[in-house]
């Protein structure tokens, strides 16, 4: 069973922050007007709105019919509606092929399952994967655990239904990045305890995993770059209400609650150095080693919350995509 981890007291001041990447820095302005550093409870609906006007089409996802398009509606958990699955599948690909479970970012309250997947979609051609991403329910509309539920009902179907699909089973990996970071490790942590699937890797991309919200780089990165520590307290309280911090929270909410991180699968994690995640994801991967896990640590120099996916041809971006592209196909 997974047990709930106590709260770490801050011990030390922060300097001041990292710099960020040179050639990430004109990018974090323009993104400022759509998705600044602080997102507050009252901007919920507005970055909602404007990330829905991103939606790709099917057209958009099929890259000129390279890949294949579905969306499936599954069963959701019980007394829940729906599940909705985006399936994407290699069109030249023959047989059986490794998945990718994917699922998408948005600090639990925004989003949907075709979010920012143009590095995924790359995977579906290089790799010949077939990529799933799930569409969870948000908060704060619907808090903890109706995302989890919906994310591992998903895996659970998946897993059940792998012919049906064109996937092997026993390659597949859960992936997901910034909240879906979050929710994927919930996943694999329920898919231990609960006797699921036996999955082939997890990939965390730059996770949320801490609700305590009081990391020194939390701190040294308030109003800075991309959801700072005041966005993170939004995301947090929509899910978890007045738990947030609280010594009640379950591992399947906020994984760095999780005390026993033994026969988990082998993890790729990653973060920039300049956000608020990179304390917690460095203690993750700390913790996940000491258990005896095999896991992939990278934290980028200078990259801002997301830098990857909003500045994808930079070269620091360039460089997190071959290590997470490299990782892949060593485990499939």
């Amino acid at each position: 069973m997974t047990s709930i981890a106590p709260r770490e007291p801050r011990t030390a001041t922060p300097g001041p922050p990292p710099p960020f990447d040179p050639e990430l820095v004109p990018a974090l302005a323009s993104l400022a007007d759509v998705l600044p550093p602080t997102i507050l409870p009252s901007m919920i609906s507005s970055v909602r709105a404007s990330a829905a006007r991103q939606r790709p089409s099917d057209e958009d996802l099929a890259r000129g019919g390279a890949i294949v398009v579905e969306e499936r509606r599954i069963p959701g958990p019980f007394g829940a509606p729906d599940v909705s699955l985006l399936i994407c599948r290699p069109r030249a690909a023959t047989g059986p092929r490794p998945a990718v479970y994917f699922t998408h970012g948005g600090g639990m309250v925004f989003g949907d399952n075709r979010n920012l997947i143009g590095e995924m979609l790359d995977w579906v051609q290089e790799l010949e994967v077939v990529l799933v991403s799930v569409e969870y329910r948000l908060a704060p509309e619907h808090p903890y655990p109706a995302g989890i539920e919906d994310v591992y009902t998903g895996l659970l179907w998946v897993a059940d239904h792998a012919a049906d699909i064109g996937v092997d089973p026993d390659r597949l990996v859960a992936a997901g990045a910034s909240a879906g970071g979050a929710l994927t490790a919930a996943a694999t942590l329920m898919a231990r305890d609960r006797g699921g699937p036996r999955l082939a890797g997890q990939l965390l991309a730059c996770p949320m995993l801490d609700d305590h919200n009081n990391s020194l780089s939390g701190i040294q990165m308030a109003g800075l770059g991309m959801w700072d520590r005041m966005s993170n307290d939004t995301g947090w309280t929509a899910l978890l209400g007045q738990a947030r911090g609280g010594p009640d929270v379950s591992p399947y909410a906020a994984p760095a609650r999780a005390t026993n991180l033994s026969g988990l699968p082998p993890m790729y994690i990653d973060v920039g150095s300049a956000e608020t995640f990179r304390d917690e994801v460095v203690a993750h991967a700390s913790r996940f080693w000491q258990a005896g896990g095999d896991a992939e640590l990278h934290v980028w120099p200078g990259g801002f919350h997301g830098f990857d996916a909003m500045v994808p041809g930079a070269a620091l971006s360039r460089a997190a995509h071959t290590a997470r592209l490299r990782w892949l196909r060593r485990v499939l």
